[in-house]
C-alpha cells in the first residue's frame, strides 16, 4: 500500500483542511462538499485524512464492519452476539462516476433467492465505506440516481436493497466528501443542501506558497516513506487534537444566545427548510470542541454559517456562490442586541415586558437576501418604458428603427425576468444520458416489455422469467413447491424514461434584434429555456451570429451558469448571417455526435427569420437549414418577431428545418396560446 500525502503537509488550503477537520471531529454535520478548480489538492486532502481517523473496532468476518460493542442487528452477515472485536484503520473508499447501482448499493443474486429462496447478497460501496470516509469526485457528474441513493444512505445511515420482494437493509454511516468543478456544471439545489458544508478551493496565487507546494509535492514524490516520516510528529500531535476534540463535543454547551443567533442568520439569507439550522448548530459546536471550549461563541456560529450556508442560499444556477459577510456581521449583532434587550426586559415571572420586534431587529436591508446577489435579478429587469410595447415605439416589423443603424454595434443589455417555459422534445425513443426531457430507454422509469439480460441482471422481470422456465419445469425434475430456475430463464426489464439532450442555442445578435426592448425579452427568453436546460439535466451550447460571420460563445456544456454569463455580455449590431449561425451549429452538432453519440440534439434557434449580407443570404440560409434536416435533428425556431408589421420568415425557417416555430409568448408555460408544442420530427411533411 503506497504511503499517503501527509495532512499536515498541504500548503494553504485553510477552508478545505477546516472542513474536513470538523467532519472527523463530528460525523454529523453530514460531509463536505468542495468546490474548486483541478488541482487544488482535494483528492490529496480527503486521503490525508484517512490516516488522522482513529481506527475502528469491527467484528471480525463482517462484510459491513459492526462494530462489537453494538452490532447491527439487522446485518445481513448477523447476528454477532459476543463477538469479539479486532481494530482496523478507517478506510476511504472512492465511488466512480461511472459506477452502476449495484456497484453503489450492492447487489442480491436473484437466481438463487427465486430457486432457492435464500438472500444470496454482495455488498456495495456503501457498505465497504461503514464507518469511514466515503468520496464522490466529480460528484455533479454522477447520476442524479446514484446521489439520490447516496445522499439518502448519508442521511437515514443504513441503505436498502429491494428487488422483486426480497429485500436487504445494512448500516451505512459514513463521512461523505464530495468533489466538483463548476465549470463542469451545477448539482441541483435540493442536492446541494443535503451536503452539511460547502467549501471553495483555489490555487494559490503567492509565488512563496506554490514554490513551497511544488518544493514539498517533488520531496514526497522521491522518497515518500522518508517525506512522511518527517511529519509524522505534526501527523500524531493532529491526530490526538482529533481525539480530545471527539471527547469534549458531547461536553460543549449551546445557549440559547447562538442558537437565536443561528436562527436568525438563516431566517436573514431566506434559506429552504430547517436543515440549515441544524448543521450550523453542530458545526458550531464541533468549532468550539475543535478550539477546546465547552461554550458555542458569536465567532463559531459566524464561521459555521460560512461553510454551511453558501450552497444552500443558491436558488438556481444563475446565482452567484458566496455570502454576504457584511450583512452576516450585522445579522449576528442584532440577534446579539435582541437577546440582551429579551434577558433585560423579562421579569420575574419570565415574561417579557417589552413587546419585541416581529422583525428580529429591523433589518434594512429590504429582505435582500435569500442567496440573490445584488446584479442577479435588478439587472435582468428592462428598465421603466422598455417592459412592453409603447405608442412611441416604431414597430419592430420594420427594417430598422428610426435612427438606428443597424450596423452600428449596440452596448448589451440586460435581459427580462425568466418564466417557466413549456415543454420541448426531441421525438422519438432515445437511449442518452439519464435525464428530463426526451422519451428513452433507461434503466429507471415503468417497465414496458422484457429482455434477455446483456451482462449481469439489474433489473428483473418476473412474469416473463417465470414465464420463460415453466414450460422446463418437468424436463428439470421439479418435485417440491420451489421453481427450478436456470440463468436461462431470467429476463431483464426494459424501462422507458427520460433522457437529457444537447440543447444548442442559436441567437441571432444583429442590428434587426437590436431594439433594446426586443433583445431583452430575447435574452430573457434565452435564460428561461437555459433555467429549463439545467433542471432537465441537459447540457448547452451557445451559438450567436452578426455582422458577418457566426462563432462558438460556448461549446457544449452541462454548465448552464456559464452559457448564462455569456448570454449577459452578449453585444449586438451588424448584418443577419443566418446561413452562417446554422452552419456553425451543424460543424458543432457534427463534432459532439462522435464524442457522444447516445445523447440526441435540440436545435433552438432564436431569430426574426430575416437573412442579410452576403449574395443570396435567404437561399443560403435555406440550404443550411436543409442541411439539418437532412441528418435528422429536431429543431424549433423561437419566432422573435413582434409588432404590428410581420413577415412571418421564422416560420418559412421552421418548415425549411423541419421543426416548428413557437412565437415568445407561446413559449411560455401558462400561455393559453395552445397545449405544450414537441418538436416536429426531422424528415416529417412540412
Amino acid at each position: 500500500m503506497s504511503t499517503p500525502y501527509p495532512f499536515t503537509a498541504i500548503v494553504g488550503q485553510d477552508d478545505l483542511r477546516l472542513g474536513l477537520l470538523l467532519n472527523a471531529v463530528s460525523p454529523a454535520v453530514g460531509g463536505v462538499l468542495v468546490r474548486g478548480e483541478k488541482g487544488t489538492a482535494k483528492s490529496t486532502a480527503v486521503r490525508a485524512l484517512a490516516a488522522l481517523m482513529p481506527e475502528v473496532s469491527v467484528v471480525p468476518g463482517c462484510r459491513f464492519s459492526c462494530d462489537p460493542g453494538s452490532p447491527d442487528p439487522a446485518c445481513p452477515d448477523g447476528p454477532h452476539a459476543d463477538a469479539a472485536g479486532v481494530s482496523r484503520a478507517a478506510r476511504t473508499v472512492e465511488l466512480p462516476v461511472g459506477a452502476s447501482e449495484d456497484r453503489l448499493v450492492g447487489a442480491l443474486d436473484i437466481e438463487r433467492a427465486l430457486s432457492e429462496g435464500v438472500k444470496a447478497f454482495e455488498p456495495g460501496l456503501l457498505a465497504d465505506a461503514h464507518r469511514g470516509i466515503l468520496y464522490v469526485d466529480e460528484v455533479n457528474l454522477l447520476h442524479d440516481h446514484l446521489v439520490d441513493l447516496l445522499l439518502d444512505a448519508a442521511a437515514m445511515g443504513a441503505s436498502y436493497v429491494e428487488r422483486e420482494g426480497v429485500s436487504v437493509r445494512h448500516a451505512a454511516r459514513f463521512l461523505l466528501v464530495g468533489t466538483m468543478n463548476p465549470e463542469e456544471g451545477e448539482l441541483r439545489p435540493q442536492l446541494l443542501d443535503r451536503f452539511g458544508l460547502t467549501v471553495e478551493v483555489a490555487a494559490s496565487r503567492d509565488t512563496d506558497e506554490r514554490v513551497e507546494v511544488v518544493r514539498r509535492r517533488l520531496a514526497y514524490d522521491d522518497d515518500p516513506e522518508g517525506f512522511a516520516a518527517r511529519w509524522a510528529a505534526e501527523e500524531s500531535a493532529l491526530r490526538e487534537r482529533i481525539a480530545t476534540a471527539r471527547a469534549l463535543l458531547p461536553q460543549v454547551l449551546l445557549g440559547d444566545g447562538v442558537l437565536r443567533q443561528i436562527a436568525a442568520t438563516c431566517a436573514a439569507f431566506e434559506v429552504d427548510g430547517m436543515r440549515a439550522d441544524i448543521v450550523m448548530a453542530r458545526t458550531a459546536t464541533a468549532l468550539a470542541a475543535w478550539a477546546g471550549r465547552e461554550e458555542v461563541t458569536a465567532d463559531d456560529v459566524r464561521q459555521a454559517a460560512l461553510l454551511a450556508l453558501p450552497h444552500r442560499r443558491r436558488r438556481n444556477p444563475f446565482d452567484a456562490p458566496g455570502l454576504d459577510e457584511d450583512k452576516l456581521d450585522q445579522t449576528l449583532d442584532e440577534a446579539a442586541g435582541d437577546q440582551g434587550r429579551s434577558d433585560e426586559g423579562r421579569n420575574d415571572e419570565g415574561r417579557n415586558d417589552d413587546d419585541p420586534d416581529p422583525d428580529g431587529g429591523g433589518n434594512d436591508d429590504g429582505g435582500g437576501g435569500g442567496g440573490v446577489p445584488p446584479q442577479a435579478d435588478g439587472d435582468r429587469t428592462p428598465p421603466q418604458g422598455e417592459g412592453g410595447d409603447t405608442p412611441s415605439q416604431a414597430p419592430e416589423g420594420a427594417p430598422d428603427a428610426p435612427g438606428r443603424s443597424a450596423g452600428a454595434e449596440q452596448q448589451p443589455v440586460a435581459s427580462a425576468e425568466p418564466f417557466r417555459t413549456k415543454m420541448l422534445s426531441v421525438p422519438g425513443l432515445g437511449e442518452g444520458a439519464a435525464g428530463r426531457r426526451s422519451r428513452a430507454r433507461t434503466e429507471h422509469g415503468r417497465t414496458t416489455g422484457a429482455r434477455r439480460p446483456q451482462g449481469s441482471l439489474t433489473k428483473l422481470h418476473l412474469a416473463a422469467t417465470v414465464q420463460a422456465a415453466a414450460p422446463h419445469q418437468r424436463a428439470r425434475g421439479r418435485s417440491g413447491r420451489g421453481l427450478v430456475v436456470r440463468r436461462d430463464d431470467l429476463r431483464q426489464a426494459t424501462r422507458e424514461g427520460r433522457e437529457g439532450n444537447l440543447v444548442l442555442f442559436v441567437v441571432d445578435a444583429s442590428g434587426s434584434m437590436a431594439a433594446r426592448q426586443r433583445m431583452s425579452a430575447v435574452k430573457g427568453a434565452v435564460l428561461s429555456l437555459l433555467l429549463d436546460a439545467y433542471q432537465r439535466r441537459d447540457k448547452v451550447g451557445l451559438v450567436t451570429f452578426r455582422g458577418k460571420d457566426a462563432e462558438v460563445a460556448l461549446p457544449p456544456t452541462s454548465s448552464v451558469d456559464a452559457a448564462a454569463s455569456r448570454l449577459e455580455s452578449l453585444p449586438t449590431g451588424g448584418r443577419t448571417p443566418l446561413a452562417a449561425g446554422l452552419l456553425k451549429a451543424h460543424d458543432v452538432l457534427r463534432v459532439e455526435r462522435l464524442r457522444d453519440p447516445s445523447r440526441r440534439p435540440l436545435l433552438v434557434v432564436v431569430t426574426d427569420g430575416r437573412a442579410t449580407g452576403g449574395p443570396e443570404p435567404v437561399a443560403l440560409a435555406g440550404r443550411a437549414a436543409r442541411l439539418h434536416r437532412a441528418e435528422g435533428t429536431a429543431s424549433v425556431v423561437v419566432d422573435c418577431e413582434s409588432g404590428y408589421v410581420r413577415l412571418g420568415l421564422a416560420g418559412e425557417l421552421a418548415r425549411e428545418l423541419g421543426g416548428t416555430a413557437v412565437t415568445l409568448d407561446e413559449l411560455r408555460a401558462d400561455s393559453i396560446a395552445g397545449l405544450v408544442k414537441d418538436v416536429t420530427a426531422a424528415g416529417r411533411a412540412a
